[in-house]
Order: C-alpha cells, then structure tokens, then sequence
C-alpha cells in the first residue's frame, strides 16, 4: 500500500501562514489523488482540498482563497499552504492518498494545527 508522512503543523496567531508537507513511499506518487482531511475535537473528519495526479484541484468553501493545496510528483509531496489562518482552522490535519480504480491509498498520521492568540 502506501505510507504517508506529514509535517509542518504548529502554533499559529490568527491571519498567520503555515505550510504543510506530506511524503508517499511505498508506491507510485503520482497515481494517486491527494487530499488534506481536517478533524476538529468532537468533529467529523472533512476534506479541506484535494489534487489529482493531472493537477486539477478542489476546495472547501470555508478554505477557498485562503488554502492552496500542490504537488510534486519528483518529490513525492503534496503541500498545502494555509494563509489567513482563523482560529475555526484549528484541527488535525491528515493527508490521505487515494486511487479508487486500484483499489489503493492510505492516511497519514495528523498533524495538529493550532491558530490562537
């Protein structure tokens, strides 16, 4: 299958920026459609923004011209950029690869993200 490592999280004031990275081993990057997931406490867990191998992209209402998410299929990475962060933004935050034809794909582990003052 597929292994995913995210990093990048952290503390953040609000309308601060992060940038979240995730690595796929384990199989072929670029087959797979990439996702940010996001999980509040006591929340369901809810895409954010995803990309296909090809680059075509989606987004969250909430997150839309704030959040840009990108790959590298030479790296194996796919990023998301977080600018004018809110304090509703706070929530861990999973990467998820995803090839439903293959029947293959994963999630990462979390990484937390915390916009406060």
């Amino acid at each position: 299958q597929v292994q995913l490592v995210e990093s990048g999280g952290g503390l953040v004031r609000p309308g601060g920026s992060l940038r979240l990275s995730c690595t796929l081993s384990g199989n072929i990057f670029s087959i797979f459609t990439m996702a940010w997931y996001r999980q509040a406490p006591g929340k369901q867990r809810d895409l954010v923004a995803a990309i296909t191998g090809g680059g075509s992209t989606n987004y969250a209402d909430s997150v839309k011209g704030r959040f840009t998410i990108s790959r590298d299929n030479a790296k194996n990475t796919v990023y998301l950029e977080m600018n004018s962060l809110k304090p509703e933004d706070t929530a861990v935050y999973y990467c998820n690869a995803n090839n439903r034809h293959l029947g293959l794909g994963g999630w990462g582990q979390g990484t937390q993200v915390t916009v406060s003052s």
